[in-house]
């Protein structure tokens, strides 16, 4: 069952993963808070799981950024560890998969499915949740403080056991064979960096777009993440199947509870199966246009504002394939674009605006992330028109986003300056919208 460790390159950064097995059908291990290519997998229970789910299927496990066996690095946006899982796939040989992830591993394979739905077979979801901030969910931010206080203090000495896994908190043999797993794992900065990360994620609005049949199974007596949260899933993502595993530990450290899983988990990939067509799908939406268009054209006259607009064109096409994003259409002097990550979205709008003032010319962007439908070769859906109605509103040279970006990006390093609640024009409700420094 033993698997080489390798390493997957996504830019500058190398994750490391192994393979486990040779099933018919591929399931990708989302980790929870740490990880270990290694370690991790010689604990008898992780052991016991793979053993259990290698009889059907091959496993493919992998190290997040800046843990284990992975590159170190300052930061660990929820897009960036998204783009490691594909990455990781495309390394493996899986064209898709079955997504399992527990703990903090669950807004990484909600955003995976809902950006990646032809990637993502089925999900899987144990003890997790799509948002840690708010009420009914877990922590207040003063919860979270403590919480982080008491974790790095005693980080490397088997901390996540006392915290995590009642049962085994007064196991010394166990205590100390985790401590080594935590020390190698991360260091305390970047446990405390992935943290405060995750606090900040909240993928409640991605829950209605997931189109992969899903499972979600949570302890109904998990002490760290409430199974109310767990249940919350189940009634926002459509046709999710539920089911509730006794006990009262977090981490799954004994053999049991991996059957209780590897049960549910096997009935749920072997029995009925359906195929879904990816003909919608999430992504972040761009519109980009030039300021004062009609205004500059009569002033150059058509010749010169014709190649202008060449060598507008051509910057901006540049650009897209310099951040993987999509042309759609152009119309006049704007264009649609879609990437399938929304920190690249706005990096790559950050950079056009600089790119334009070569050419005398500034452009004014907007940004929105959100299911949008596939109609041939363009896009349509209520997404495309909220990234519009962004757009009108940001002022000359302004990236302006949608609120719903801004809560994707947390991680990233990306700053914003809050324009205020806007009504936008046939769309319902109230939307705030925030400048990209």
């Amino acid at each position: 069952m033993q698997g080489p460790i390798k390493y997957a390159r996504i830019g500058d950064v190398y994750v490391a993963y192994r393979v486990f097995g040779d099933g018919p059908r591929d399931i990708v291990l989302v980790p929870g808070t740490i990880s270990h290519v290694e370690l991790l997998w010689e604990m008898p229970s992780y052991e016991h799981l793979l053993k259990r789910l290698t009889a059907f299927a091959r496993v493919i496990t992998f190290d997040k950024r800046g843990q284990g066996l992975s590159d170190r690095v300052a930061e660990q946006s929820l897009e960036e560890r998204v783009g490691d899982v594909r990455a990781v796939m495309d390394a493996a040989g899986s064209e898709s998969a079955t997504i399992y992830g527990w703990s903090e591993g669950g807004p990484m394979c909600l955003m995976f499915a809902a950006t990646y739905p032809a990637r993502a077979s089925a999900l899987v979801l144990f003890g997790t949740f799509a948002s840690m901030k708010d009420e009914p969910w877990m922590m207040t931010r003063e919860a979270l403080d403590q919480f982080l206080a008491q974790l790095i203090a005693h980080w490397g000495e088997g901390i996540l056991v006392r915290l995590n896994a009642p049962s085994r908190r007064d196991d010394p043999v166990f205590l100390q064979w985790f401590a080594r797993i935590e020390r190698a794992a991360a260091s305390p900065g970047s446990v405390r960096a992935l943290m405060e990360a995750n606090y900040e994620i909240d993928v409640r609005h991605l829950l209605s777009t997931i189109q992969a049949p899903t499972l979600i199974l949570h302890r109904a007596g998990d002490k760290l993440v409430p199974v109310n949260m767990g249940r919350y899933l189940a009634e926002h993502i459509p046709g999710a199947k539920y089911a509730e595993i006794p006990g009262t530990d977090h981490l799954v450290l004994d053999q049991e509870t991996q059957d209780l899983i590897a049960d549910e988990i096997e009935e749920f990939m072997t029995g009925t199966h359906r195929l879904l067509e990816p003909d919608r799908v999430l992504a972040t939406i761009m519109f980009t246009d030039i300021v004062r268009s009609t205004e500059r054209a009569a002033e150059l006259g058509d010749a010169r504002w014709h190649e202008v607009l060449s060598n507008y064109y051509a910057v901006l096409r540049k650009e897209l394939t310099a951040f993987r994003g999509h042309e759609v259409n152009t119309t006049g002097d704007g264009l649609l674009a879609t990437f399938d990550g929304p920190a690249r979205a706005m990096r790559c709008a950050r950079s056009v605006r600089e790119k334009m003032q070569p050419l005398g010319l500034q452009v004014r962007t907007g940004l929105h992330t959100g299911e949008c439908e596939l109609i041939g070769g363009n896009v349509g859906g209520i997404a495309v028109h909220i990234a519009a109605r962004v757009a009108a509103i940001a002022g000359p040279d302004e990236v302006m986003v949608s609120s719903t970006v801004k809560d994707l990006v947390a991680g990233s390093g990306l700053q914003f300056v809050d324009r205020g609640a806007y009504n936008l024009k046939g769309v319902p409700g109230e939307w705030r919208l925030f400048a990209v420094q």
